[in-house]
């Protein structure tokens, strides 16, 4: 019963702090930094700084992982009999969803604002209209990507939240 509940904790306390920080990003921060223009991009580096996107990959995969572990010990090991039930159907929508925003997360969103905070200085540095204009148009889709992505890992998470709320009883 204490490794449940010390489960239950972790992975409710850091996905509850997972999709809250992403909901904001999305939300708020986001539209706030491009509405910004350079002035944002000095926030984005000093959140860079905290080293926010080295800890909301940790985040998420204790989030997962906790996860799974306690959806191992509801089901029995992944037992057929629960995993078809819908409870179990419900919980394993969220873990794939999850995953999922993980993925895009780390493999798509993380990269391309990294990229876009190594050219916000170089940007600033520019001593020509063409070096500016050969950054910008790296940067254009970097944003796009970026947005699109954080667009997806929310829409997702939400999936996650919908589907772990409701599990029990559906």
């Amino acid at each position: 019963m204490t490794l449940t509940l010390m489960l239950r904790l972790i992975h409710i306390i850091l996905g509850v702090f997972w999709a809250g920080v992403i909901f904001f990003l999305v939300l708020f921060l986001g539209p706030a930094v491009r509405r910004s223009g350079p002035g944002g991009g000095r926030v984005m580096a000093e959140i860079n700084r905290a080293r926010f996107f080295e800890v909301m990959p940790v985040v998420a995969l204790v989030t997962i992982l906790s996860g799974a572990w306690l959806l191992w010990l509801l089901s029995g090991g992944f037992e057929a009999a629960f995993m078809g039930t819908p409870w179990g159907i419900s919980l394993s929508v969220g873990a794939v969803a999850a995953v999922v925003a993980f993925v895009i997360g780390v493999f798509v969103m993380r990269p391309a604002t990294t990229r876009m905070l190594e050219l916000g200085p170089m940007m600033a540095a520019a001593s020509s209209d063409e070096e500016r204009q050969a950054i910008g148009a790296e940067l254009a889709p970097l944003r796009k990507r970026s947005r699109t992505a954080s667009l997806w890992v929310a829409w997702l998470l939400l999936i996650v939240v919908a589907t772990m709320a409701v599990a029990r009883y559906v």
